[in-house]
């Protein structure tokens, strides 16, 4: 058994604790439900901004164009989603699918009153996606994976909505190749983001939480492995930031 596969216990970790394996997907929605009203503006003072760079890369790769249909997983506010329908210049049908309801709410009023249209809302849990098989162009996840509790499910349902031909992108923080970049980035994340969000948000948890499920991710070859063995060919990755984050990609062929 790889660290990329779940136990055959009833315990999985959540963060650093453990937790039964039935109340993971609860303790993640009350972690966004906490800090939904500020979540996109944590994105920016905990990245510095670049979360915007490596969602641009995202696109960039995807290269969405008029007439396909995009499968946003766990898209939330609807970043990935906006960003795609203004590269495909308003052309394409584009659904966001997530479990948490008020993160979904802040992205419908996004789109409103950004005047954003060909964009849909559906409620849905990775793992068992409310979708028909093939019926999708492209599927991503940003920063997502990382709180599904069976992600070799949650890759297989992604591959079984995808077309003949189309294309998965999995977009999350990952691992530094330096170990002294990531002895730097670790104490900055362990230090100052749990700080930032309780001065932010009112809510220090959610952001211990965070820096804690980075470190119990995969990393990016034990992802890659896990997504082949979802089905997925053809499957490579690249880092950015020098590993804080990394952009997998795979097929349905």
């Amino acid at each position: 058994m790889t660290e990329t596969d779940i136990p055959a216990a009833d315990s999985i970790d959540f963060g650093f604790r453990t937790v039964p394996v039935a109340e993971k997907a609860t303790l993640v929605r009350g972690v966004f439900d906490s800090v939904a009203n500020r979540y996109d503006l944590m994105n920016d003072l905990m990245s510095g901004g670049l979360h915007r760079f490596w969602k641009a890369a995202l696109i960039a790769d995807l290269a969405p164009r008029a007439g396909e249909r995009l499968i946003d997983v766990a898209g939330g506010t609807g970043d990935i989603a906006f960003r795609a329908q203004a590269w495909a210049k308003g052309g394409l049908e584009a659904l966001v699918i997530d479990a948490n309801a008020e993160m979904t709410a802040v992205g419908r009023d996004r789109a409103l009153d950004k005047g954003i249209a060909g964009v849909s809302w559906v409620a849905g849990d990775a793992e068992r996606l409310p979708l028909p098989d093939g019926v999708a162009d492209a599927v991503t996840i940003s920063f997502g994976l990382r709180n599904v509790t069976d992600r070799l499910a949650a890759l297989r349902d992604m591959r079984r909505v995808l077309k003949p031909g189309g294309r998965f992108f999995c977009l999350e923080f990952s691992h530094l190749a330096s170990p002294a970049l990531q002895a730097l980035y670790d104490r900055y994340s362990f230090a100052v983001i749990p700080k930032l969000g309780k001065l932010t948000t009112g809510e220090a948890g959610p952001y211990q939480y965070l820096v804690e499920s980075i470190r119990k991710f995969p990393r990016q070859p034990d992802l890659a492995a896990l997504m082949e063995q979802a089905g997925f060919e053809q499957v490579s990755w690249r880092d950015m930031t020098h590993g804080v984050v990394a952009l997998h990609r795979g097929w349905r062929l």
